[in-house]
C-alpha cells in the first residue's frame, strides 16, 4: 500500500416553480413561532435521493426537532449546478440564521457567498476548503462551519469484510465522480483488501479502482449521482467479470447496481453489495438482504449538530467524523448478514477499528481536512 470513496416546457416551468419555493419542515405550533430559520439548499438528486441530501435534510428535522419552539427547517432543491448561486441569495434575501449546502459541487457558490456576506453563517456538507473542496484555492472563510468525514476509515473496513466474504475472489467498486469524497472511499476499500491480502495470504482481486494509480470507472455526465442505468449497467459488467461484491460510491446510482444484483440473485449467481453515505436498510428497504453492510458517514448527527450549535450561538470550526466519534463507520449487519458473516470476521473488524483508531494502521489516504 502507498504510504502506511423532465412535454417539456410544463415541465420546465414546474422546475422552475419548485426551484423558488422553499420547502419546509412539517410545521408544529412551536416550530410556527420559531425565530431561527434554519435553511438548506440541496445538490442534484434532491431530499428524496436515499444519499446524502436525504440524510442532511434529516438533519435539519432532526434539529428542528429538538428544539422546535426555537428552530424552524426550510429546503431549497437544486435542479443543476446554475441553481447553487440562485438559491443561496434567496435565502440571504430570507434572513436565515444558518445556510447548509450539501456537497463538494457548492464549494465555489458557498465560498462566493461567504465571503461578499461575511455576517451570514453557512455550514457545507462534504467539503474541505483545505483538501478536497476546491484544493486549487484554498482559503479559510470563518463563516463556514466544514462538515468532513474520514471515510478512508470506515471503508477500509469495508474492504476487509468484502475480502473475507467473496467467493470468487472478485470485488469491485466504482464511483460517481472522480472527486476527493467519492476516491477517499474507494481508497480505504482498495487497502482494507490487500490489508486482508497481507494477512490471509490470499489474493483478492478489487475491479473498478487502483488506489496505487488512482485510476477507476466513474459514471461522470451531467448526472454522476442519480444514473440508476449507468450503475446498473456498471454493476453487470463487474458480475461478468467475476464479482460478487460491489460498492458503489455514487448516490442514487447504487439503486442500479442493487437492481442488477437482485437480478443476478434470481438468476442463480451469488452476488452482493454495500450502500453508501447511508444505512440502506433504512433507505432502500427493498434491497436490504443483499446490502451485506453500508459504509456511513454521520451527515444527519454532523448538520443536526451545526444547526442546534448556530441556533445557540456557538459556531465556528470544522467537524471530521471518523471511527472514533461514530462519524464514519460500518453500519449494523441487518438480517441475515448478522448471521452470515462469521463471527471471526465480525471480531477481526473490531479489533482493525480500534487499531485505526490507535494510529496503529494508516490508511493510505490522508484526512479530509
Amino acid at each position: 500500500m502507498r504510504g502506511t470513496f423532465r412535454a417539456a416546457a410544463a415541465l420546465s416551468v414546474l422546475a422552475l416553480l419548485a426551484a423558488g419555493c422553499a420547502k419546509p419542515a412539517p410545521k408544529t405550533p412551536a416550530a410556527a413561532a420559531a425565530k431561527f430559520k434554519a435553511c438548506m439548499v440541496t445538490d442534484i438528486g434532491g431530499v428524496n435521493d436515499k444519499s446524502f441530501n436525504q440524510s442532511s435534510w434529516a438533519g435539519m428535522k432532526a434539529a428542528q426537532a429538538a428544539e422546535p419552539t426555537k428552530i424552524h427547517s426550510i429546503y431549497l432543491p437544486s435542479s443543476s449546478s446554475a441553481d447553487y448561486a440562485k438559491n443561496i441569495s434567496q435565502f440571504e434575501a430570507e434572513k436565515c440564521g444558518i445556510i447548509v449546502t450539501v456537497g463538494f459541487n457548492m464549494g465555489a457558490a458557498t465560498q462566493s457567498a461567504a465571503v461578499a456576506n461575511p455576517k451570514q453563517k453557512f455550514a457545507i456538507v462534504d467539503c474541505s476548503y483545505a483538501s478536497f473542496c476546491m484544493p486549487s484555492k484554498p482559503r479559510k472563510v470563518k463563516n463556514i462551519d466544514q462538515l468532513v468525514f474520514n471515510t478512508v476509515q470506515d471503508a477500509f473496513l469495508g474492504g476487509y469484510l468484502a475480502a473475507g466474504m467473496t467467493k470468487t475472489g472478485k470485488v469491485a467498486t466504482y464511483g460517481g465522480a472522480k472527486f476527493g469524497t467519492v476516491t477517499i472511499y474507494e481508497d480505504g476499500f482498495w487497502d482494507g483488501v490487500q490489508y486482508y491480502n497481507q494477512k490471509h495470504g490470499t489474493h483478492v482481486q478489487v475491479l473498478g479502482w487502483n488506489e496505487k494509480t488512482q485510476n477507476g470507472i466513474f459514471v461522470g455526465g451531467s448526472n454522476p449521482f442519480g444514473d440508476q442505468g449507468a450503475g446498473q449497467r456498471i454493476a453487470n459488467t463487474f458480475i461478468n467479470q467475476g464479482a460478487d461484491i460491489i460498492f458503489p460510491v455514487a448516490g442514487g446510482d447504487g439503486l442500479g447496481t442493487a437492481a442488477a444484483v437482485k437480478t443476478a440473485d434470481a438468476g442463480g449467481k451469488h452476488v452482493y453489495m454495500y450502500w453508501v453515505d447511508t444505512d440502506g436498510c433504512l433507505l432502500a428497504k427493498q434491497y436490504c438482504k443483499y446490502f451485506i453492510t453500508s459504509v456511513e458517514k454521520g451527515l444527519a448527527s454532523a448538520v443536526k449538530a451545526a444547526v442546534v450549535s448556530a441556533a445557540n450561538g456557538h459556531f465556528g470550526g470544522s467537524y471530521v467524523g471518523t471511527l472514533a466519534n461514530g462519524g464514519a463507520v460500518l453500519a449494523p449487519f441487518h438480517p441475515p448478514w448478522n448471521t452470515q458473516v462469521p463471527a471471526s470476521l465480525q471480531n477481526a473488524l473490531k479489533t482493525i477499528a480500534k487499531q485505526i483508531e490507535s494510529g496503529q494502521i494508516v490508511p493510505a489516504t490522508k484526512s479530509p481536512v
